[in-house]
C-alpha cells in the first residue's frame, strides 16, 4: 500500500454517508452524500482513486452489493475496514479542524457534540486507518 496513493473512503449509512478522498495526510474530498446518490458520486470520483475503503458497520454488506451490481469494476478495489470507535476519532478530528469559539472554547471538546453531522470525518478516519494498516 502506497501512502501517496489516493484512497476513496466511504462511511455507509442508511440516509446519509460520509465520502472522502485522501492522499497521504492530505484530504482531497470530504463530503456528506445522501445515500441515494452515493453510488453515482463514487462512479464520478472512482477514476481518481485506487482502493475503495468501506466501513464494516451500518448496512455495509448491502451497500457493497449495490455498488458491485451498479459498478462491477469496483469489486476488485473494495476493502472493508473496522469502524469500531471511528465516530469518536472523527469527533476529535472535527474539533481539530473546527475549534470551538466564544464560550464553547472554555468547555472540553470531549463534552461537546459537533453541531453538524460528521460522517465525512468518519470517512477520513477510515482512509487513515487503511493507510496505517490498522
Amino acid at each position: 500500500m502506497d501512502s501517496r496513493e489516493t484512497i476513496m473512503a466511504v462511511d455507509p449509512g442508511s440516509e446519509k454517508c460520509g465520502l472522502a478522498m485522501v492522499r497521504g495526510e492530505e484530504i482531497l474530498v470530504k463530503e456528506i452524500v445522501p445515500r441515494k446518490h452515493l453510488v453515482e458520486r463514487i462512479k464520478t470520483l472512482m477514476t481518481e482513486a485506487g482502493p475503495i475503503v468501506i466501513g464494516d458497520r451500518t448496512g455495509s454488506r448491502a451497500f457493497i452489493q449495490e455498488l458491485v451490481d451498479k459498478i462491477p469494476e469496483a469489486a476488485e478495489r473494495i476493502v472493508t475496514i473496522d469502524e469500531h470507535l471511528s465516530s469518536v476519532e472523527a469527533r476529535s478530528l472535527y474539533w481539530k479542524y473546527n475549534p470551538p469559539r466564544r464560550w464553547r472554547r472554555l468547555l472540553p471538546v470531549s463534552l461537546q457534540t459537533p453541531p453538524v453531522p460528521i460522517d465525512d470525518y468518519v470517512a477520513v478516519i477510515l482512509a487513515h486507518r487503511y493507510l496505517s494498516g490498522k
